[in-house]
């Protein structure tokens, strides 16, 4: 355990941040998976827009540090081309 005040301060802080990650991280891949939802349901415009959100959501993600530049790029990727044939 920590012995120093400098270590339990960073333990706490290290708490908080990974409980913000969790929610955020979250809320990402449920934006994800409503793209994924619309393209199995053949719906485009529900796809197209939920395929923004996920954009948004992904740029957002990375720019905090939740994940890699080029895991939204791959992400943001694979989700448009599949949007893409559907049309």
């Amino acid at each position: 355990m920590a012995n120093t005040a400098q270590a339990r301060k960073r333990v706490r802080q290290a708490e908080k941040s990974r409980q913000r990650n969790v929610g955020q991280r979250s809320s990402m891949r449920t934006v994800i998976k409503q793209v994924q939802q619309a393209i199995t349901d053949s719906n485009k415009d529900g796809a197209k827009t939920a395929f923004q959100t996920a954009a948004s959501a992904l740029d957002k993600a990375c720019s905090k540090g939740l994940i890699h530049k080029n895991k939204a790029a791959r992400d943001k990727s694979r989700l448009n081309n599949a949007v893409r044939k559907l049309a």
